[in-house]
């Protein structure tokens, strides 16, 4: 069994048991979570399709840790003009663990 779900704005495909990260959330390790804007729904073949959200659906989820991702190189260059460029960032990420989908 699998979800499609939307979790700010960013689309997840989340299984029972599975972790995720998603872009940080404002709530405190350990805390339960649940999301109900669950896009698709497929039970073994029975697939369940919303518009644009599925009534009653909701996954839930515990928040495991927060942390930073992997750095981001930005590098801008103009040819011939010597204009160089380099930046990067590191995103802050929230890790979730699946708990189950209803």
């Amino acid at each position: 069994m699998y979800a499609i779900v939307d979790i700010a704005g960013q689309q997840f495909k989340v299984e029972a048991g599975k972790q995720i990260f998603v872009n940080r959330q404002a709530a405190e390790v350990g805390e339960a979570l649940s999301f109900d804007k669950v896009l698709l729904l497929d039970n073994e073949g029975d697939v369940k399709v919303g518009a644009p959200y599925i009534d009653g659906a909701a996954v839930k989820a515990t928040v495991v840790e927060h942390c930073k991702g992997d750095k981001v190189i930005i590098f801008k260059k103009k040819r011939r003009k010597g204009y160089q460029k380099k930046n990067g960032h590191r995103q802050y990420l929230t890790k979730l663990q699946i708990e189950g989908i209803a």
